[in-house]
């Protein structure tokens, strides 16, 4: 383990070119909205007071370019959504880039598939050309004003399939033979770095699943470093996630974010769901780093704005650490209690009066699996 922290510490250390995002207020929220093409009703046209509401509530927005390129003008602090290795059928002037099997047949992103065909071919990510006309168009789009780019599906798994959605190992033209995972980490990893070397001024969010590789892979850390932000999508709020430390385990997911805050990376938790936002609040609150934000799109629109985003704890007073078989973080204004998944109920005696997210008074909290409180003194 010191030898990976200290392989961890070369390599994460190294990315000098990193942008760094503007801080949030630690113990208050920093909120991103996934602005997708549901939340056009909002960004169409709006009034210079709805214009500063969004300004006044949105650390960040993920938007969709060319259509935001008009509204950066009241909303400059947007990422522009690119795919990492998606090419649409219908712009694909350029066959030569798409991944292929053994036989010749194309390749996809195993998303949305059915009938023999997904909506996204698998694009061969080692290829320079690829690569090169991916940069241009990034680099066209940030003329356009944006603070930078979410890039979406940078998986270190090989995550590339035939028209049914099964995977596939697709064939490498350059060492002709079929691609391994090592190899897809690699063309990754370079991947990200070019793109982090030509963007030095963008700030840069990876969308990626972090159990994908393992976190101290020389592969992994290189994609980390390339990354200012790395989203994790359902953040806590997964219910895949297990109790403990396992493979799809909640303190593994808590190292991970640990790891990203210790070497100065933003982390989005990426909820949307509409279960538990207390609890996602709990959890943004219980990891919380300077850059790292909030985004819960039922809890978060303009028109249904949910008052627990607003909540002040005040300065930080601790680490998060175990507490009476939960997990605690204390501040000057408040406090937050999660409970870990597959844990028992607890109910714990707080040693005080605390008034919680509906302005009741406590003094104690019964708290469920998966669950957190915010308490406020």
């Amino acid at each position: 383990m010191r030898a990976s922290l200290f392989v961890a510490t070369i390599i994460l250390a190294s990315a000098a070119s990193a942008t760094t995002p503007d801080q949030c207020s630690l113990g208050r929220v920093c909120v991103t909205m996934g602005a997708g093409s549901s939340f056009n009703g909002y960004t169409q046209s709006p009034s210079l007071a709805q214009q500063q509401w969004m300004q006044d509530h949105y650390w960040r927005m993920r938007v969709y370019a060319p259509y935001f390129d008009s509204r950066l003008s009241w909303f400059p602090d947007a990422w522009f959504y690119q795919d990492l290795y998606a090419i649409y059928p219908n712009d694909n002037p350029h066959p030569e880039w798409i991944l292929r099997d053994g036989g010749g047949s194309w390749l996809y992103i195993p998303y949305a598939c059915g009938g023999g065909t997904c909506p996204q071919y698998a694009a061969d990510i080692g290829n320079p050309a690829f690569r090169a006309q991916w940069i241009a168009d990034a680099r066209a789009q940030m003329a356009a004003g944006y603070r930078g780019i979410f890039i979406d599906d940078v998986n270190l798994k090989m995550m590339v399939s035939n028209g049914n959605g099964d995977l596939v190992a697709p064939w490498d033209p350059r060492l002709g033979r079929y691609m391994t995972t090592t190899d897809w980490r690699h063309y990754i990893a370079d991947f990200v770095e070019e793109i982090r070397a030509a963007l030095p001024d963008a700030e840069i969010v990876h969308n990626e699943v972090y159990f994908f590789a393992p976190l101290f892979d020389r592969d992994h850390l290189r994609t980390l470093a390339a990354a200012d932000i790395v989203n994790v999508e359902r953040g806590f709020n997964d219910g895949g996630l297990r109790g403990g430390r396992g493979t799809w385990g909640f303190e593994t997911l808590m190292t991970y974010v640990d790891v990203l805050h210790f070497f100065g990376k933003g982390v989005i938790y990426d909820v949307n769901v509409s279960w538990g936002r207390e609890y996602a609040l709990a959890m943004y609150f219980l990891l919380q780093h300077p850059h790292d934000s909030l985004g819960n799109t039922s809890a978060s629109l303009p028109s249904s704005w949910w008052s627990g985003n607003d909540v002040d704890l005040g300065a930080p007073l601790s680490w998060h650490y175990p507490w009476n078989g939960v997990w605690r973080k204390d501040f000057t204004d408040g406090l937050v209690l999660v409970n870990e998944p597959d844990a028992p109920t607890r109910t714990v005696a707080l040693g005080g009066t605390y008034r919680d997210l509906d302005g009741a008074l406590v003094n104690q909290v019964t708290i469920g699996p998966a669950d957190g409180v915010v308490l406020r003194r």
